[in-house]
């Protein structure tokens, strides 16, 4: 079997910035979001094949800003603060949610959004309510559910299922483990060839 070569060669981080207008110079984005515990920043150093291009706190609700990274030289991958934080007070849920909304609505080069879903846990209220406004802008929207060795093998199948229903069925999903790396290239030549296909 033919091994597929690791199609993010270079990986960097530029900034974080709460405005939109203070992004760096124009390249197309995809913007990752999520629950706070989701696996984010494990999931951006696997896709980029970096331990520690991300953070990853014990801690969740750590990312305060949209963090953008370069990938390839040729496109952005932004990390958006995690939500559904209990511990945050109500204000700061509230300029957070702001600033992301404020993101999805005037971003320029805005070319997906990448949806991370806690695999085992399945879509939660939080999940579904931004996979519903993310839809109803009318933008390219990729669902990946991490953390998939945490369910065992023979219930795996009968979970994605279980997910899929719960979301309507999505066009583009992918399960993935951060931990075993399945489906992480998979994941990685999907970016690719749809960022750069215009």
């Amino acid at each position: 079997m033919k091994r597929m070569r690791p199609l993010i060669k270079t990986a960097e981080y530029i900034k974080s910035l709460t405005d939109i207008k203070d992004e760096p110079e124009a390249m197309p984005q995809i913007l990752l979001i999520g629950r706070s515990n989701v696996g984010k920043s494990s999931f951006i150093n696997s896709l980029t094949n970096r331990k520690n291009l991300a953070r990853i706190s014990n801690t969740p609700g750590k990312t305060l800003a949209l963090n953008f990274y370069l990938l390839n030289q040729n496109f952005y991958l932004v990390d958006a603060p995690g939500y559904g934080y209990a511990k945050r007070s109500k204000t700061i849920q509230k300029t957070f949610i702001e600033m992301i909304e404020n993101y999805l609505l005037h971003a320029p080069h805005l070319k997906m959004v990448c949806i991370l879903i806690d695999f085992k846990v399945g879509p939660t209220k939080d999940d579904l309510e931004t996979y519903a406004f993310v839809k109803s802008l009318d933008i390219d929207i990729v669902i990946v559910a991490t953390k998939k060795d945490k369910i065992n093998k023979t219930l795996q199948k009968r979970q994605e299922s279980n997910i899929k229903e719960i979301l309507g069925h999505p066009k583009n999903f992918f399960a993935i483990s951060n931990t075993t790396k399945e489906n992480i290239s998979i994941v990685s030549d999907f970016f690719i060839s749809n960022i750069t296909e215009e």
